[in-house]
């Protein structure tokens, strides 16, 4: 897998916003396959910034409905809660 298929999107919420600002970490979607060690590299070849920890876990896609009697599902996804060295920055604009 390359950088691109490993980081889906960033996401933009309200509470990760408030964890850039404090805390210098950035929520990202990243493929349910990759490890830690891959979005790492990922993160440093895409947006040139140094990682200094990152966390990991699998989000469970809740049950939809929309208009029938079928309930459908979304899709599981995997959250990366990365954190970078002091002083570096992602510009999501």
């Amino acid at each position: 897998m390359n950088s691109f298929d490993i980081i889906k999107t960033v996401r933009l919420t309200e509470k990760g916003t408030k964890q850039a600002e404090r805390f210098n970490q950035y929520t990202v979607v990243a493929d349910p396959r990759a490890n830690k060690i891959q979005i790492r590299s990922a993160v440093q070849e895409l947006f040139k910034v140094k990682v200094v920890k990152i966390n990991t876990l699998n989000v469970r896609g809740k049950a939809r409905r929309q208009r029938t009697a079928q309930a459908g599902k979304a899709s599981n996804w995997k959250k990366a809660i990365v954190t970078l060295k002091e002083g570096d920055k992602i510009v999501l604009t």
